[in-house]
């Protein structure tokens, strides 16, 4: 890529399409978006209109959060193009990027990468954000799939910074490092994983979230409690500690041995350790206790560590409204029949 911010293509002007576009054209990138699939051409006008009426209103509700100078917006948008599925032969020679957001219909992504695949200039970088599909199956419809990655954007794509990026057996090395460089660069939080059924991210939610319905069904908590209880108390800790970085805070022991007492109890495997968590705890790396666990803390000043965590703890809580002064309880904490 050269000196210039690269031109950005979007092949798919649904939600994850206008939300990626959103990103480039708000980081200052020339954009243009293009539709997926064929329609008539008042279809395709009435389309694209709804698509562009969409953007407009995500960046002023934006300017009415104060987050940036309402003036610009109209700078912002006009960083945008609009195009029908015919027009992209004729526009994809010009983009040095290509996202392909296209319906997650495997014949679709084949159709859709094959007028991509020749169209785009052989130097340009190609990406799906697909969350269904294995990279190497997707780089398979190209002839040239050492240009080609997948970036795992999460709705809205133009809120949610993190995107999971997963190389493909034949990306080049230099594409991925500048995906990750891009992604960056325009206030993404990119991570690079393996091209694994449902990454990171939706591997992780689908669990919670069946569990949270298992307690439904079960009769344990209305849905209401449950979404409190999901809010307030997971919600809060893992805004501020990752999943690991936080059985190493409190202890692999004291996973492992609840992990023990909830399989045993409610006579499921689901909850047995994993075999990673039982070697951690026979070779006493428990965490932060014993100096190591998932991560290593030899060598740092861990009571630094967790004072810088707490302090942006407590900031969150405060925040939100759950922290209040001595002898004045937030109204968050008092029960509804109280304020009567």
């Amino acid at each position: 890529m050269g000196m210039n911010k690269p031109v950005i293509a979007v092949v798919g002007a649904g939600r994850m399409g206008i939300g990626i576009a959103h990103v480039f054209a708000y980081a200052g990138h020339k954009v243009e978006l293009i539709d997926s699939k064929e329609r008539s051409q008042p279809e395709t006008e009435r389309f694209l209109k709804e698509a562009a009426g969409q953007m407009e209103n995500n960046l002023h509700f934006l300017a009415s959060l104060e987050l940036f100078d309402p003036s610009l917006a109209e700078k912002i948008l006009g960083r945008i193009d609009y195009h029908s599925l015919n027009d992209m032969e004729a526009v994809l020679p010009g983009a040095d990027v290509v996202f392909e957001a296209a319906p997650e219909i495997l014949e679709v992504k084949k159709d859709t990468f094959d007028r991509i695949g020749t169209s785009a200039r052989n130097d340009a970088w190609i990406a799906s954000t697909t969350s269904t599909f294995m990279v190497d199956t997707l780089a398979s419809f190209l002839d040239k799939p050492e240009r080609f990655v997948n970036t795992h954007w999460l709705n809205p794509a133009y809120l949610i910074p993190l995107v999971e990026v997963s190389p493909g057996a034949q990306t080049a090395s230099g594409v991925l490092a500048g995906m990750m460089e891009l992604l960056s660069g325009v206030g993404k939080v990119p991570v690079q994983c393996a091209a694994s059924p449902g990454f990171i991210v939706p591997r992780i939610q689908a669990l919670a979230m069946n569990e949270a319905a298992r307690l439904v069904q079960e009769g344990v908590a209305a849905p209401e409690a449950i979404d409190t209880a999901s809010r307030v108390g997971f919600g809060l800790r893992f805004a501020v500690l990752g999943l690991l970085e936080f059985i190493d805070w409190g202890g692999g022991d004291i996973l492992y041995y609840a992990d023990r007492y909830l399989e045993q109890e409610l006579s499921t495997d689901r909850y047995a350790p994993p075999d990673i968590i039982s070697e951690n705890m026979a070779n006493g790396r428990i965490g932060m206790k014993s100096g190591r666990g998932f991560y290593d803390f030899s060598g740092r000043d861990v009571t630094a560590y967790q004072r810088e965590t707490m302090r942006k703890f407590v900031d969150l809580l405060q925040h939100l409204g759950y922290w209040s002064p001595p002898g004045e309880p937030s109204l968050r904490g008092i029960s509804p029949s109280l304020h009567k």
